[in-house]
Order: C-alpha cells, then structure tokens, then sequence
C-alpha cells in the first residue's frame, strides 16, 4: 500500500520552450534562459503576467539567478526562488511545492548556459581539495571512471556491456534533429575510441553545450483550461547522501536507492509502470547506476540488462528516446523532462513511442543528492 501522496494529479507541466542546442556566442546566460522563457509561456498559451512564480537556475557559471533575470524578463512575483544546482527534477519539485502550499498558482522554471561558447573550465577540482585534484579527481568524470572500474571488478561488467549505453544514445540521437551528436557509431566504433579517464571513454561523458529550457508548471484545475495535454507530476522524492565519503561506498552512490524505495512507495507504482525512462547522464554510469538502484534490473545486473538491448530503439525499456547528454546536449539534463514531456503529449516525431502514459525522470547532484519525478497523461496515476 503507498504512503499518502499529496502531489498525484495536483500539479502539472503545461508549457515547454527550449533554444537551439550548441553554440550560442555572443549571449549571456540571462538572454539564452529568456529566449526558452518566452518560448515556454507561449507553449502554454500564456502571457507572463499570468505568472506568479519563478524559479530560476545558476548555471554552471554562476549567473542566472532570479535576481538577473527579473530586470531581463521585467517581472515583480509573488513567489521567487534561485537553486544552485537547479537540475530539472530539484526546480520542478520546488515548484509542484510552491503550487501545492499556495505560495503560487503558476510558475516559470528556467535555465540558460553559454559555458561552450563562453569556454568554461571544466578540468577543476570538484567535491574535493587540491589532494583531489592531485590524484586526477577533476570534472564529475574523474571519481566516475573509478566507480565504473569498481561496478567492473564486483560484477564483471564488460567495455562491450557498458557501451550499450553509449551506442543506444547515439542511436536516438539520429532521430533528432536537436541532437548535436547524430554520426552513426557502433560497438566497434566504441570500442575503438581512447580513454578518456580510464575506463570511461570519450562517448561516456557528456559534450559541453550552450542552451536554455524553460517550463511552466501550474496547478490541475487550471491545466484544464489550457490549450496543450497536461502532463501530471504522479510522484516525486529526493534523497541526499551528504556525509559524501563517510557514506560506505560512496563511489557507487548507494543512496540513490533511498529515492528510488520512496518514489516507488509513494506512488504506489513500479518499474515495469514506466513506458519510458530519463536518466540525467553526464557520464553512462548514472545510467548504469539508476537502472539497478531504481529496479529496472537487479544490483550487479545492468551490464546483461543491457546486452540484452532493453533501452535500445525497439526495446521495452526506452531510455533517453532523445540522446540524452551523451549525444543530445547537456543543458544539465533539462532536455530529458523536455523529452519526456514531448513524448507524453505524443509530439516526438520520428522518436514518437506508442502511445507511452507514463514516464520517469531520475536525476542526481554528483555525489551528494538524488532526485526522482514520476509523470504521467492520467491525472489518478499515483494516487
């Protein structure tokens, strides 16, 4: 029996908007985050005056912030609020909370990065010293490359297994036209690349891009009366693993099950529910990691799981129907919800599953916090 889930059917994503993926030079993050903002309030047959909340996202270079955007958007609100690492599920969770207290009735999410054009210094320290940085420890990737060896030593995963995710990426990716990786590559091709940071390779980590997202989210009653098919927010949880490395184990983030056990609790729904699955993706082994942790194969399992081609186009379990940040962009994952929501509203194109009802957005702040959003066409899904 789930826990009483207070957000099943109350909250819903009514507008989307996005700008090109890429290299957007010349632009603050402020103007490429507005650019999606208009394009998001228009999408849901809005005017901004009908907004009366906001919450915005830093970019990975600090700007963004509400406090920038709302001379650029030339807004007052009731409701305002500016995350730091703002990924989509943490600002739509923030947002369904907003709606759900009656703090705001209808609220903007954005997010803008020029880190590609404005060349952003990823090769730093992160979550660490300079001891870390010592040891190779830079960008995500560095503690990721070790995660993936120690997946391999427990459980025998393979190159050619843990590629599968790659490869799936890229093979979504050529079916959209936003996608800045789109060159066929097979496993051959995979295994054929360098390493990056040993054993991750280069088409195992995210590009670095320029873009900006935007979402409106507002209350069920008032989704009825707008023009696009609402998109239910059927359940959502968080878990922070902030001990960091008092946790045991901590390169394989074994707090992600603690959100996983809870969205799955509350909504009453299971993993064999979700007709398509996002997974934020700045290296495949959130993939790896999200798939077990959150039950779609068992702990230790993923690398058969994806052998298998589950996650591929054509398989039973598509995952990142749109390239996600492997072959997409990266945009911090925002463009997965975009995705999501797309294909929930049936406008995916040549991507377009069949008729999918209900998919889930599983996202992650590095090594300290986990995120999960269950959404869905059917207002009663996790009720």
């Amino acid at each position: 029996m789930a826990d009483r889930n207070p957000v099943a059917g109350k909250v819903a994503i009514v507008g989307l908007g996005h700008t090109a993926q890429g290299e957007l030079p010349g632009r603050t993050v402020e103007e490429i985050a507005v650019e999606a903002a208009v394009n998001a309030v228009a999408d849901a047959g809005l005017g901004f005056d009908d907004l009366d909340g906001l919450v915005a996202c830093k970019s990975v270079q600090g700007s963004g912030a509400d406090t920038t955007l709302g001379p650029v958007l030339g807004l007052n609100l009731p409701y305002v609020q500016t995350l730091n690492y703002g990924t989509c599920n943490f600002s739509l969770h923030l947002a369904a909370m907003a709606i759900l207290s009656g703090m705001a009735s209808t609220v903007l999410l954005t997010y803008g990065a020029n880190a590609r054009s404005g060349k952003f210094d990823f090769g730093q320290p992160m979550y660490g010293t300079d001891m870390a940085e010592a040891a190779g420890l830079v960008h995500i990737a560095g503690r990721a490359g070790l995660a993936l060896r120690r997946h391999k030593a427990l459980y025998g995963t393979t190159d050619e297994q843990f590629g599968m995710l790659a490869v799936g990426q890229r093979q979504w990716a050529r079916k959209n036209p936003l996608a800045i990786f789109r060159k066929p590559m097979t496993m051959e091709d995979y295994l054929a690349e360098p390493y990056l940071v040993d054993p991750l390779r280069r088409a195992d980590i995210t590009m670095i891009s320029d873009g900006g997202v935007a979402f409106v989210v507002t209350s069920a009653e008032r989704a009825a009366d707008l023009p696009q098919k609402a998109v239910y927010l059927a359940g959502m949880s968080e878990y922070a693993g902030i001990r960091g490395e008092h946790n045991p184990e901590n390169l394989m983030r074994p707090w992600l099950k603690d959100s996983a056990q809870a969205i799955w609790r509350t909504t009453g729904l299971e993993p064999s529910d979700v007709d398509a699955l996002y997974i934020q993706d700045p290296t495949a082994l959130w993939s790896l990691q999200m798939l077990e942790y959150y039950g779609f194969c068992g702990i230790g399992e993923g690398g058969p799981f994806l052998a298998e081609g589950h996650t591929l186009p054509g398989g039973d379990l598509p995952l990142n129907t749109h390239g996600g940040q492997l072959s997409e962009s990266y945009t911090w994952g925002w463009m997965h919800l975009v995705e999501a929501v797309r294909q929930l509203r049936g406008q995916a194109d040549e991507r377009q599953l069949d008729s999918p009802k209900l998919a889930a957005y599983l996202s992650s702040h590095g090594f300290f916090k986990a995120a999960a959003s269950v959404l869905s066409t059917d207002p009663e899904a996790g009720a």
